[in-house]
């Protein structure tokens, strides 16, 4: 049986540290700022989170771009001539066409590399959500388990990670064409916090609005508790927009109805945060499958 190396994306949101512990490698998307197109490195090379989500929050208006083909190229090939399988699990396919390209890219190179196996994954969900399942992935390599057998639990098992998120500003998803205009300007003036899940098609679905940030924590604390399974024995993720203290508060909002094993805090990467902006809070755990189609 090959070794085979485990890729995400820019979307995933895992940081350098988790991704040398569990061998992880990533491809990257680019963003543009000031009509200056950037790495979109998870490592933060030329901007800070704080840098990042100030440019937005002076009216930046940033775009991104899904894995470029030359990207998936010389990645994909630098593994094959290891001698390496390739498990890439990417970005929904509801929120970017990475893995639409990703395949085409691997039926050409699999011409020239006939003993190799390419495979990939949408996850149907971002950030730690993504991130979650290639963690998975990679334990499930470590721990012996053939390309086949990961493939076949990640299709099983992927709509299994909940997310349950708020904005602080409805603008940045109106920019990303997420919210019509009139929506995003009557829930500002209002205060309304939309809650947005995954649903099963990788879309991000706002299910329900609530008044005021503190009554979104709390409602996203019982979403989030609701949808997990065996709390105390698994990983509460939440990712943010360069909102460290509100993670925190919601942090001890979930704790305080539910004790999880562990907690796992980060920014959410220049990718994801190019669409739903600074103040941006998502929380992540593994439980109940998601069944939720969302309707416009």
């Amino acid at each position: 049986m090959r070794d085979y190396i485990v890729i995400g994306d820019s979307t995933c949101d895992l940081t350098a540290e988790i991704r040398s512990k569990y061998n992880i490698e990533y491809l990257k998307m680019n963003f543009v700022a000031n009509g200056e197109e950037h790495a979109a490195s998870l490592d933060w090379d030329e901007y800070s989170p704080k840098e990042f989500y100030d440019l937005m929050r002076n009216g930046v208006n940033i775009r991104t771009t899904q894995v470029p083909r030359e990207e998936f190229m010389t990645v994909f090939t630098y593994w094959l001539e290891q001698g390496k399988d390739i498990l890439y699990v990417s970005c929904s396919s509801g929120l970017s066409g990475s893995v639409n390209l990703a395949k085409v890219v691997a039926a050409e190179l699999l011409g020239k590399y006939p003993q190799a196996k390419i495979c990939c994954v949408d996850s149907l969900i971002s950030s730690l959500g993504q991130g979650m399942l290639l963690v998975k992935a990679a334990l499930m390599r470590n721990e012996g388990k053939s390309i086949e057998e990961t493939v076949c639990w990640l299709e099983e098992n992927k709509l299994k990670v909940n997310q349950c998120g708020t904005v602080d500003s409805l603008e940045y998803l109106r920019r990303a064409g997420r919210v019509t205009a009139a929506s995003a300007f009557l829930g500002n003036i209002f205060g309304v916090k939309p809650l947005i899940i995954s649903d099963v098609k990788g879309h991000n679905y706002a299910y329900r609005k609530v008044k005021g940030a503190a009554n979104a924590r709390k409602e996203m604390a019982k979403d989030t508790v609701a949808a997990a399974e065996d709390a105390e024995n698994s990983i509460l993720c939440i990712s943010h927009g360069d909102a460290l203290a509100e993670a925190e508060k919601l942090r001890d909002e979930v704790f305080a109805l539910c004790k999880f094993k562990q907690v796992y805090i980060t920014n959410i990467g220049p990718v994801v945060g190019a669409s739903v902006g600074p103040g941006t809070l998502i929380t992540y755990v593994y439980g109940k499958p998601v069944t939720i189609e969302g309707k416009e």
